[in-house]
Formats: C-alpha cells, structure tokens, sequence
C-alpha cells in the first residue's frame, strides 16, 4: 500500500460499524471491483487487510482497493438481499457471476370481467395475479395446455363487461364452436361458472392439485349417483387429466408441502446449484444454474448466495428450505434442515442427482466446444491420481513384441496433451538381447532412449507408461533413476487373465491406483496402451515379413542386391539359378560373378 491509500483505509476501518450490511471495494478509477455482505461490516472488512491471504486471487484483489464503501442494514437477510441486488447491479470484476440472468414465463390471471389466463415475461401492477416464473417456456406451456384442456376459458381480448355483453358488441369465434370457449362474450356462460373455473386453476397454479383432485373426484361421484352419466364422464375426464399429472410430478408423499430444497456441485472454476420447490408433495418449480468462480469462495458462500437468488427470483415463502451441509445465514421465520433419512432425505437426493447431471452436461457441451479442454481434465485427473508433480502434458508409453525370441522388436509412442504425436513415434530393433527376455529388452531400449534424449538434449516425458505390471516398472527404474540418474514418474498398466487391462499400477513399492473401467480416464490409459501395441506388432509383422521373404543369394558374399534382382527376373526361382549352366550364368552376370555364385550355391 502507498502510505495515502495505507492512511485513507486506515481511516475508514477506525469508524466502519460492527452492524450488519454491505461493503463495496472501489479501484483507483472509481470502479466497484467487489461487493459483499457480512452480520459484522467491522470485522469482516478489517480482515482483508490484518492478514496475508493463501488465495492468489484475493491477494491481488486486495491490492487493488482504493476505496470503501457501505451501506448498513437492519438484518443479515436484508444483506444478502441487498448483496444480491447489487452485484446483479454492477457485476464485479471479483464477484461470482451469474451465467444466467434472463427473465423467465410467468402465468398471469388478469384482472377483468371474465379473466383470461395466458403466459408473459411482463409483471404489470394491475391486479392480476402472476404465478411463477416457471424455469422455462416449455414448463409453463404444460401447465397451459393442461389447463385448457380441463378448462373452457376465453382466449380472445375482447374487454368484456355486463354493458358490453348486454350490448352484443362481440360475436363467439372458432374457439367456441369447437368447444374450447362457452361463449362469454354472448352471454352464452355465467360469471358465476366462469369464476368457479378460474378459482379451480388459482388453486392448481398455488401447487395444490390434490384439493382439485379430490373436489373433482366428488363431484364426478355425486353425478353418478344421481344417474347423470355424461356429465359425470366429463369431470371423470378432468379428473384423470389432473391425476395424470400429479402422478408425473410426485416425488414424496403429498404432506410435504410448501418446502425449497438446494444442493450444489462444483469444480475448480464454476459451482451448481439446484432449486427445487415443493407443494403438497410435487416439485412445483425446479431450476438449476451456475455461478462462474472468481475468487476462492467457499460452498457455503455459493449456496447462500445461490438460496437468496432463486428464492428472489421465484417469490418463494418456504418456511423450511431443506440443504446438504450447513451454511451460516439466518432467514427470518425460516428453518434450515439437513436430513439423514426419510421423504426429505430422498427430496435433497434427487436435488443432487439433478445438479451433477447438470454439472455433467455443461462439461460435455464445452469439451464440443473445445475439445482441448476434454484432455487436459483427463490429464489432470492423471496428474491428480498420482500426485504428480505437473501436469503429464508429455507421455511416452513402450512395449515389446517377439515370437519366441526371433525378430524381437520394441515400439514407443508418444502422447502430447492426451493426443498421439506420430512423429514423435519411434521403432527399435533389439541388438544386445538373444532369447525371448521381455525384461532384458525393455532395458536396452529405455536406455537407448533415454541416454540419446540426454545427449541430444531433447525434451524429456512428464511421465513413463510401460505396458506391463511390477516387474516391467522396475526395469525402467532402474535404468531411469539408477543408471541415468533421472527423475520421471513411471506408472504401468496391468492386464488381467483375459489379457484385458485392469489396473493403472504407481510409485515403488508399485499400488494399484483406483479407477472407474468406464471412465473418460480408463479409455484414454487403454487407448495409450493399444496404441504402443498396435505399433509394437506392425513393426514387428513387417520385419518377420521380410526375414520370412529372404533368398539365399542374401547369403552369398559378393552379390549384391542388384545381382540378385537381374537373376530373379531371369531365372524367376532360386532353383532354376542352380540347374543353369556356368556358361548361362557368364551371360548374365559375367564370369567372375558366376564363379561366385555357383561356389555360394554349393555350399
């Protein structure tokens, strides 16, 4: 700190009070860089300049600060409101931003004569009451659509009142003759039913289906009895329509009502957080969003801030908001529960189940976007799985191919940031082995490699993989760190039985690294290790190949391969080449050859 800036914050930490409310940090330009909250400003104010802070972010953040100011409230929830609205205001360099902040569709039921009941964006103080916002368009055209099929309520805009329908201003349209409208505007339907209808869907829009329910399913019963079966199949159909429904969202039983549940899921740059709202046991609204990092707040500062938001957002006045872990905040007439088993236990389950899938998801669509990103969170979970000390950007992987010793090869291929580098590749003849000693030759071959490597000076792998178990990794090691004096990390990749890869095998004394068989990071180990064998084989196909492919005059001293090419064109076989004449062959290739090649041949 200058000593200006050092005086001027000293100032006003002297005189800020231990109330609750907001702070807001300023940058030499004038520009908010922070906004936060706190039940005591003095204290928590104070301690971004008593200490020094692990995280780098919040260090630099600090640096930064020219200017505070705050704001004090009556109570800790009129903070985190009042936080809320004003990062949401300014959006802070240094705040958690929201990545979603668009309006989301409410139903409204408008205040009129006979009101009408359609979806908006747009709250008008108007006395129509709103219900909502629903998490998306497609929710609340269900609940729409549900709605008119159970109920035949106007659509057109006329503004209808007694003068105007004793008037006949307004004629019925195609809605009517089709049966979706009883007419109003005709006077052709009483207020009083229309108002009975729309009291019912007041009742589904509050979440409290099951009083419809149960109010339809009576007086489906009572027509009935009184033998009045058409009527009686109309609510009947109402009836299942609504129990249909219900039977979709119910998740516990129906004496769970008016209850918010929140959960959260994070990694190292965004948190998740999951909303549900219950009513009578059904999942009334459900959201999920996510917050992008920007300095190293905790979870439960993300899942306050996260309750505040949705609870602002969609209205909610849940007396009881069920949570994963505890959080320090105090809602007023509110109770914060953490349950261990039963209905509510199974609610927060399905919260989590929903926020990792949504966590699940978002990565998916950014690894499309960017597929780099995919890799380099593998690569990460490699580097974490065994605490390597950076990330294994550059990987070499070997593996040995023989058939009983004869033509023994080895192959290393070379992985950089999770993709294969071809020309990196490299094949090796086996020159100081003789027999089938896998051991042996995986030996030469790393140290061929990797004393090349020093003397060329050429970059060396963040990590070694060897296609093998505990014995193979002890070779390399010895060579790597008792011959060469190097230090890489050395991993091996194990097989089982069925010569199918099992384990991932680290560290010396060797442990088995616990992995998923159907991970991303098991696929891309198993696609190292296919890789190296598949080059491992084909070079070792292609020498056999041509060791298999060999003539005799190969062996003759003296002719070459030109020699040999203009013989086989002439004599097409070795066989023939030594039933013909001295004289056939002087011919050919001369006589000084000749004389070499029929001594070859004899012998």
């Amino acid at each position: 700190m200058t000593v200006e800036k050092d005086t001027h914050i000293k100032t006003i930490l002297a005189v800020i009070p231990e109330k609750p409310g907001c702070y807001q940090y300023f940058d030499e330009k004038g520009t908010i860089i922070y906004v936060g909250k706190a039940k005591n400003l003095k204290r928590r104010v104070s301690s971004y300049f008593n200490k020094e802070h692990e995280n780098n972010k919040t260090r630099v953040l600090v640096k930064q600060i020219r200017d505070i100011k705050y704001i004090v409230v009556d109570t800790e929830e009129d903070a985190l409101l009042l936080e809320n609205n004003l990062i949401k205001q300014y959006r802070p360099r240094y705040n958690v931003l929201l990545k979603d902040d668009k309006t989301y569709p409410s139903i409204v039921v408008k205040n009129e004569y006979f009101p009408r009941v359609f979806q908006t964006r747009n709250i008008v103080r108007d006395g129509s009451q709103y219900y909502g916002p629903y998490p998306s368009v497609y929710t609340a055209k269900i609940m729409l659509q549900m709605l008119k099929d159970l109920y035949p309520i106007r659509t057109c805009k006329y503004p209808l009142t007694p003068e105007s329908i004793r008037e006949g201003r307004y004629k019925v349209c195609l809605e009517y003759h089709i049966k979706r409208c009883k007419g109003p505007c005709e006077g052709l339907q009483s207020l009083e039913e229309y108002q009975q209808n729309i009291s019912e869907i007041k009742e589904i829009l509050r979440g409290n289906i099951s009083q419809i329910s149960k109010h339809l399913y009576e007086e489906m019963k009572a027509l009935a009895d009184k033998l009045k079966f058409e009527e009686a199949q109309k609510i009947k159909e109402k009836y299942e329509a609504i129990e249909n429904y219900r039977a979709k969202s119910t998740v516990v039983t129906p004496m769970l009502h008016n209850i918010d549940v929140f959960s959260l899921a994070e990694n190292e740059n965004s948190a998740y957080i999951n909303f549900m709202h219950i009513g009578n046991g059904a999942i009334v609204q459900a959201y999920t969003f996510e917050y992008k990092k920007r300095l190293d707040e905790s979870k439960e500062e993300l899942l306050s801030l996260g309750i505040v938001e949705m609870r602002n957002r969609f209205k909610s006045t849940a007396r009881e908001i069920i949570v994963p872990f505890n959080i320090d905040m105090e809602l007023e007439n509110v109770t914060f529960t953490i349950p261990q088993r039963g209905d509510k236990k199974k609610l927060l389950e399905l919260s989590e189940m929903n926020v990792k899938q949504f966590k699940v998801d978002r990565l998916k669509q950014a690894e499309k976007l960017n597929p780099e990103q995919r890799n380099t969170r593998l690569l990460k979970e490699i580097q974490d799985a065994l605490h390597l000390p950076k990330l294994p950007a550059h990987i070499e992987c070997f593996d040995n191919s023989n058939i009983q010793g004869s033509d023994a090869v080895a192959a290393c291929v070379v992985f950089k940031m999770g993709k294969p580098s071809k020309k990196d590749y490299r094949k090796y003849i086996i020159k100081t082995v003789v027999g089938p000693d896998d051991y042996a030759s995986m030996k030469e071959i790393v140290r061929r490699r990797y004393q090349r490597a020093i003397n060329e000076e050429t970059p060396l792998p963040d990590l070694i993989i060897t296609d093998g178990g505990k014995g193979q990794m002890e070779v390399v090691r010895s060579v790597i760190e008792d011959e060469l004096n190097l230090s890489i990390p050395i991993a091996g990749l194990a097989k089982d039985g069925k010569h199918r890869t099992a384990e991932l095998l680290y560290g010396f004394p060797p442990e088995t690294i616990g992995m998923q068989l159907n991970s991303p990071l098991f696929h891309l180990l198993t696609r190292m290790q296919d890789e190296v064998h598949r080059f491992a084989i084909t070079f070792h196909k292609d020498k056999r190949s041509k060791t298999q492919t060999k003539s005799e005059l190969d062996t003759i001293k003296g002719i070459g391969e030109k020699t040999k090419v203009l013989l086989l064109r002439q004599y097409k076989s070795v066989k023939r080449i030594r039933e013909a004449s001295f004289e056939d062959l002087k011919s050919v290739i001369g006589e000084t050859k000749a004389k070499v090649l029929q001594e070859g041949l004899n012998k």
